[in-house]
């Protein structure tokens, strides 16, 4: 309960003070790719389906995989940026403040991502809402390896403590962890 009550919070607030620099990246996003926000279905909390906002790192025509299996020249160069810098994650924070999201957790995958949905079935991680960040995220452990990434969502939730909370939110902000990996 506090933990959403710090995502509602947290979330409302990096609303409020990043407005100027999301309406500055969606300018640049324009001029970029014609269409800067970027919108998919994803696997939320009890496999219930929740569209994921974030900011369009590659083509609009890019085929809606997993990252790790699309194609690095599908990646603009603003995105590339967005992507280094972690900024393409901030349109998620209305996903939080929804309560679609926390800012703890799971990335939330795909539909079609059926090994990894099997494996995280099997260690109750849809039980919980998925995250911006956590366990797997700043040790750079992505959906590329399902069974692996399922069992780190697993052991960072059933221990998942305040401290930890913010542990993997300050690594993140600092710059701790790379995102999913983009085949070369």
């Amino acid at each position: 309960m506090l933990i959403r009550l710090l995502d509602i919070i947290f979330s409302f607030c990096g609303l409020i003070l990043g407005f100027p620099v999301l309406v500055i990246l969606t300018i640049i996003g324009m001029f970029d790719t014609g269409s800067p926000i970027f919108r998919q279905t994803r696997v939320g909390r009890n496999k219930k389906p929740f569209t994921l906002i974030k900011f369009r790192t590659m083509k609009p025509d890019t085929e809606s995989v997993a990252s790790h299996l699309a194609s690095a020249a599908a990646i603009t160069p603003f995105g590339g940026f967005l992507r280094k810098t972690k900024l393409d994650e901030l349109p998620q924070l209305w996903n939080v403040l929804k309560g679609e999201m926390s800012l703890v957790g799971p990335r939330p995958c795909l539909f079609n991502q059926e090994e990894l949905i099997a494996e995280r079935e099997r260690h109750g991680v849809f039980n919980f809402r998925p995250g911006i960040t956590g366990l797997a995220q700043v040790n750079e452990i992505d959906m590329s390896t399902p069974v692996l990434l399922a069992e780190t969502d697993q052991k960072m939730l059933s221990k998942l403590s305040l401290k930890d909370y913010f542990k993997y939110i300050f690594m993140t902000v600092a710059g701790k962890g790379s995102g999913d990996r983009v085949k070369s």
